[in-house]
């Protein structure tokens, strides 16, 4: 059986309409219920017939030049961290192709590579005559919806049996974020349905598979043996909306090289001297980020120039740092609970708390509501257990911290993880403006 695009099906057998497998019309529960077997056609058809069937029936169409041997090893992905997921999943995606047992499930960011290794997998999979059929989730329902139209050539039970039972399957892009109860309960089915069964599957998931319903997401996990769940890239969609990201402008103009330690008019040599000692700590902290770094001072003495030079001085080294000003990082995280988020809550929040490097800016200067409090102290909690190095920013003392934010204050106070560094000069911005 074929969608209703492909080739006509007077050019295919009329047991298998070109597939090359049959199923066996047994009652539920029986040995070989749901199980595909070759059709008898197959024992008549040469070599170049039988491969040619399989193209048409795999819905593969232009993809169908895709293959390993064109695939580099590199990715799409710039660093060397998805560079190396990469490889990594071409490895698994060619093991899965040589012998396709269980599933195969490709996560990663949009434009990562997985439906290129998806069809990849398909390709192979016909080259050894195996019978393969490739789809993309949201057509799928779009084909299962229009099969209840009485002019449709294509019988909602022939698609649906077609896709729940066919030897190999690749479902690509497989999503439940804006689906119907409709939509989700069809892709339970055939997803359950092949899970139980045993079916060789290859799924291609955006995004992190926390994002997908329960249901699904168990029988992608699976606890067989044979389930492979292969992450290709790092999840920087949050990239495109400019979430986390060091403006190149603030790089470019706030440096070591040029953090002024003279603090401007009116700054003593006390003060002087914690500018100087405050750029040495941060400079020491970039070159190997350890523990916590807190800079604490008024307005405009230089908090927030410093955090963004340690910034700078990861990304050169080809580090990972999420950089937020913190009132606008809780305006993101309520932001995601919208249906037109391109960034989910969960993806977001699990890159807040696993970042190599998190600066956390202006600490204190969010609104004091229950929910930003309860964020910010599982965000705290998460990072500080973990010891993973985080820069905070704040203008607040200990005691005001203490008094506002109680649970937070009591991980700062922690010497062994958090070095306090004091800043004593003046607003400089403030000196700017008047002309000082």
């Amino acid at each position: 059986m074929a969608l209703p695009d492909s080739e006509p099906a007077v050019d295919l057998c009329p047991q298998c309409k070109g597939s090359g497998w049959v199923t066996r019309r047994v009652h539920i529960g029986h040995p070989e219920f749901g199980q595909a077997i070759p059709c008898s056609c197959q024992e008549t058809e040469d070599a170049g017939a039988r491969s040619a069937a399989l193209r048409r029936y795999s819905n593969l169409g232009a993809l169908s030049k895709i293959s390993f041997a064109t695939t580099g090893l590199e990715g799409t992905l710039p660093d060397a961290a998805n560079r190396e997921m990469f490889n990594k999943g071409v490895a698994a995606a060619t093991r899965f192709s040589e012998d396709p047992q269980g599933w195969l499930v490709l996560t990663g960011p949009s434009g990562c590579g997985k439906t290129h290794l998806a069809v990849a997998v398909a390709n192979r999979c016909i080259e050894r005559n195996q019978t393969t059929f490739f789809i993309v989730a949201a057509d799928l329902l779009d084909h299962l919806r229009s099969a209840y139209s009485p002019d449709n050539p294509v019988s909602y039970d022939e698609l649906f049996e077609q896709v729940r039972n066919v030897p190999v399957l690749v479902l690509d892009d497989l999503s439940t974020a804006s689906a119907t109860p409709w939509a989700q309960e069809k892709l339970f089915q055939v997803i359950n349905h092949r899970y139980n069964n045993s079916l060789p599957t290859v799924v291609t998931v955006r995004g992190p598979l926390q994002r997908l319903d329960d249901s699904l997401r168990t029988r992608l996990e699976g606890s067989d043996p044979t389930a492979t769940v292969v992450q290709l890239g790092n999840f920087n969609s949050r990239l495109i909306m400019g979430i986390g990201e060091v403006r190149p402008e603030m790089l470019q103009r706030m440096t070591f090289e040029n953090f002024d330690t003279q603090g401007g008019m009116g700054a003593t040599p006390a003060d002087q001297e914690t500018l100087d000692r405050a750029r040495h700590t941060a400079e020491t902290f970039a070159a190997d980020p350890d523990g916590w770094l807190l800079v604490n001072g008024p307005r405009g003495c230089g908090k927030t120039h410093l955090a963004v030079a340690i910034a700078g001085e990861r990304l050169k080294q080809g580090g990972q740092v999420f950089f937020a000003f913190v009132p606008t990082l809780l305006d993101h995280l309520r932001a995601t609970f919208s249906p037109d988020s391109l960034v989910g809550y969960d993806e977001l929040f699990e890159q807040i708390n696993s970042v190599p490097l998190l600066v956390l800016d202006d600490l204190g200067a969010e609104s004091s509501t229950a929910w930003a409090e309860e964020k910010l102290y599982q965000i705290i909690v998460h990072r500080h257990e973990a010891r993973l190095p985080t820069v905070i920013t704040t203008v607040s003392t200990m005691d005001e911290l203490e008094d506002t934010k109680s649970r937070i204050a009591s991980r700062l106070v922690d010497g062994m993880v958090v070095d306090w560094v004091l800043i004593t000069a003046p607003n400089y911005r403030d000196q700017r403006r008047r002309g000082g």
